[in-house]
């Protein structure tokens, strides 16, 4: 009970320092000087942050979400930290915090933490993506330690933007085995969960990543990834370089879900496109996505779902030509349903959404072609049949064709 008083009282004294001195800084006017309250290294650095940063803005700036993801792939600190993750999870889970890993400009690339504290932190972009370096974010435990290269905590109404002052955050920086910054992992938690110790814990977590880091051999050339042919239109089929990969049927879902939507998935979304309201074990939903990521020799990232090694898709093509309208090719490509024998609810959807989007194409074109096409694999849909006849003259024989194919749908 002390200590949440001993607390409650800094946290007071702060926010009436913070605000005190930040409107008189805002206006150029003198810094603050002599006070216990305020440490050094918080003041300069709000000095410096006020000529960039809004002390009234409510959230951190974002960074492109595909190049996140893309320096996040290529970072030195993926793998170790890929290897302390369930760590860096039950600490984070276990001690109410949101953990978070940064690249060397502030960028942060990964997150962990319970739901309730990570939905928190997304408030203000504490989430991959969020840019947290001085010059976006003012004063912050992360920005002060890339800047200084040494650990730092910031805490309530030292961090420069109000919308921070329920936070108190504990950072230390992550050098490579030459000495340069690498990123740094932080972590945080609302003001009144302050304690000590955190710093401690973030500094050995740091120096568990540095001791990777050296232990690593050096960094083979990449090879570029092997593309994979999907067939997933009236087959079910993935080949590479002429060779078909053994997918069995989930990994095949997992995979033509991941091509139709290049944007990737979380974890939730893909889990509930696969199996809808069924109950699956995470652990059987994770082995899904290990085996088909090592059969993609590592072709799909991690945390977010999305695919890394180029796949062409014959249904993402049928897409792309009806964008263009470009029925011709899309009745081409389309040679039936998406993965017939699925469903799941994801691919059920996508099912739908192809063959309408089809059919539509042929109604609304003006070739008897595309409807007699069409109609081969659609024998009882009256509409198109009646469509390929008003647009075939009296005397073209392939009336006949279209003629028979009509009675047989009135018929049933």
């Amino acid at each position: 009970m002390s200590q949440r008083s001993d607390l409650r009282r800094r946290r007071a004294t702060l926010e009436s320092e913070w605000s005190r001195w930040v409107p008189r800084m805002r206006t150029a006017g003198p810094k603050p000087s002599g006070f216990g309250a305020l440490r050094h290294d918080v003041t300069e650095s709000w000095e410096r942050s006020l000529s960039s940063v809004d002390p009234a803005r409510d959230s951190a700036p974002v960074a492109d979400g595909g190049a996140v993801q893309q320096r996040w792939s290529g970072s030195p600190l993926r793998r170790p930290v890929d290897d302390l993750a369930d760590e860096l999870r039950s600490i984070a889970e276990d001690a109410g915090f949101v953990t978070a890993v940064t690249d060397e400009s502030g960028t942060i690339l990964w997150t962990c933490g319970g739901r309730t504290m990570r939905r928190r932190a997304e408030r203000v972009n504490f989430a991959p993506g969020g840019r947290w370096d001085e010059p976006a974010m003012g004063t912050n435990a992360l920005s002060l330690a890339l800047r200084t290269g040494r650990p730092s905590s910031v805490f309530s109404a030292e961090h420069l933007v109000a919308a921070l002052h329920g936070w108190v955050c504990y950072c230390a920086p992550v050098h490579g085995p030459d000495g340069d910054v690498l990123g740094v992992l932080d972590m945080s938690t609302t003001w009144d969960r302050s304690n000590p110790l955190a710093m401690s814990t973030v500094r050995s977590l740091v120096a568990t990543i540095e001791a990777r880091l050296r232990a690593e051999p050096p960094p083979l050339t990449p090879r570029s990834p092997k593309p994979v042919r999907l067939t997933c239109l009236g087959a079910e089929q993935a080949v590479r370089e002429g060779v078909p990969l053994p997918l069995p049927p989930r990994q095949l879902e997992i995979l033509t879900l991941l091509a139709l939507d290049p944007d990737g998935f979380s974890p939730e979304r893909l889990r509930e496109a696969l199996y809808g309201d069924r109950t699956v074990t995470a652990s059987t939903f994770k082995a899904e996505i290990s085996h088909l990521r090592r059969a993609l020799d590592g072709g799909v990232t991690t945390r977010r779902y999305a695919l890394t090694t180029p796949v062409s898709c014959d249904a993402a093509e049928v897409l792309r030509a009806l964008e263009q309208g470009d029925a011709e090719t899309a009745l081409r490509l389309y040679r039936g349903p998406l993965l017939p024998r699925s469903a799941a609810p994801g691919i059920e959807a996508w099912r739908t959404h192809l063959e309408v989007a089809v059919r539509q194409a042929v109604l609304a074109s003006t070739r008897p072609e595309h409807a007699l096409r069409y109609g081969e694999r659609a024998p009882y849909d009256t509409e198109v049949h009646e469509h390929a006849l008003r647009l075939l003259d009296q005397r073209d024989t392939r009336r006949a064709i279209a003629v028979g194919r009509l009675a047989t749908a009135l018929r049933d």
